[in-house]
């Protein structure tokens, strides 16, 4: 246990300089080749336990230290111990004995006044338990363990649903898969999950979300393309998008190639599919590989098609552009901790910017499809209506009946979707 606590540690410290969360995960993976799958699921799940809790984690700490260690590895090493002794079930004695033993692992100037600290916060925290739950109830922070500035926001603009979207942003996520209709379907793919052993249910028209996450090595015909791994929430797009056979379509932001799978699922059509990063283009790349699918990728920035575009108009285009991502925390909840409120008006200079760079390559009578994976109106139904202020020959399409009326797009995040937006626009 000593060893992933302390990897565990020195990741989250990482993060808590800036770094993403997968990017150093993905770091120890390749540093550490031959460790265990016990070992590097631990590790995973105290990285993933500390940030989807931080805020009770260190409203916890902030009591029990009088003054919170300088080494940021220490601090982390700390919010470790109390998420397995606070959110897991593993032997409270079992947990404060590794932590201080986990020190030794870690670069400390001083590891046995290091080991005390650690051994002296963690069993406090044990004896005074009743004390520091009642302090977590009265503690906003620690009751949603989201910035004070995201809570803010979301009680603004979300009066009704802001709790149950912020409790919806620390669940675990569901591992919901979409089933690839070329090769089965969705019925008779639950039946071949059923004969592995594997519960599932049906949701939307090509979704299927299990009981419990498996590796994807154990679905059956992963390999061989017969699904992928998809939020329902995502799987909405392609069937928005309305591609038809024949149409030339556009992936504007495709990495990592889900939604472009998707439409090339539905339709037979001539798709070209960019992202700005080479390296995660080549996941789409690969994704399309495993599905038996085929598209033009191209490595280019969607906001200046005067170095990538051919001239030739498109029918479709899908445009899921970079945000902010607060509709997605469960999956990736250091999102929560390394965004700034003032990020939220970067984030929508940069959607306005693409998407009156990409309006112009529509053809007319063509479909636009404007998707993030934010609840932020700042970057969604305020968006939509700047664009269509200024561009009078585009025209909010309505959306099917799924999609709640009081909310115009917006999918709030659920226990079964991530939280997600969609707009539909049309040239005149």
């Amino acid at each position: 246990m000593r060893e992933a606590q302390a990897a565990a540690a020195q990741v989250l410290a990482r993060v808590h300089a800036g770094r993403t969360l997968d990017t150093e995960l993905a770091a120890l993976w390749r540093d550490q080749p031959a460790a265990d799958a016990t070992w590097r699921a631990l590790t995973q799940d105290l990285t993933y336990g500390v940030l989807r809790h931080r805020g009770e984690l260190e409203v916890r700490l902030d009591a029990l230290a009088n003054k919170p260690p300088r080494d940021a590895e220490i601090k982390q090493l700390l919010l470790v111990g109390l998420y397995q002794l606070h959110h897991t079930r593993a032997a409270a004695h079992a947990v404060v004995d590794q932590a201080v033993g986990a020190c030794a692992l870690l670069d400390t100037r001083s590891a046995k006044a290091t080991q005390g600290l650690i051994n002296a916060v963690l069993r406090a925290s044990q004896r005074r338990r009743a004390e520091l739950d009642e302090l977590m109830a009265q503690s906003e922070t620690a009751r949603y363990s989201f910035p004070p500035w995201w809570v803010n926001k979301l009680k603004k603009q979300y009066p009704a649903d802001h709790v149950a979207m912020l409790e919806a942003g620390n669940r675990h996520a569901p591992l919901t898969l979409r089933v690839n209709t070329r090769r089965t379907a969705r019925d008779a793919y639950l039946n071949e999950l059923a004969a592995a052993g594997i519960a599932a249910q049906a949701l939307e028209s090509h979704a299927v979300v299990l009981d419990k996450p498996v590796p994807v090595s154990r679905l059956p015909g992963f390999a061989g393309g017969l699904v992928s791994v998809q939020d329902a929430s995502a799987q909405r797009a392609a069937p928005l998008l309305d591609a038809q056979d024949g149409m030339r379509v556009l992936d504007a932001c495709a990495a990592p190639g889900g939604k472009t799978a998707h439409v090339l699922e539905l339709a037979n059509v001539e798709l070209t599919a960019i992202d700005i990063d080479e390296t995660r283009l080549l996941r789409v790349t690969d994704n399309l590989r495993r599905l038996g699918l085929g598209a033009k990728t191209l490595a280019a920035d969607a906001s200046d098609p005067g170095t990538w575009w051919d001239g030739k108009a498109y029918d479709r285009i899908l445009a899921d552009v970079p945000c902010s991502a607060a509709g997605v925390t469960r999956r990736h909840p250091d999102i929560k901790w390394l965004r700034r409120e003032s990020d939220i008006a970067q984030f929508a200079g940069r959607q306005q910017t693409m998407m009156d760079a990409l309006w112009r390559l529509l053809a007319p009578g063509g479909k636009f499809l404007y998707v993030t994976c934010s609840v932020f109106r700042e970057e969604n139904h305020e968006q939509i209506a700047r664009f269509t202020e200024h561009h009078a020959d585009a025209r909010r399409l309505p959306l099917p009946g799924e999609f709640p009326v009081e909310h115009a797009g917006q999918i709030l995040p659920d226990a079964v979707h991530d939280g997600f937006f969609y707009a539909l626009l049309q040239k005149s």
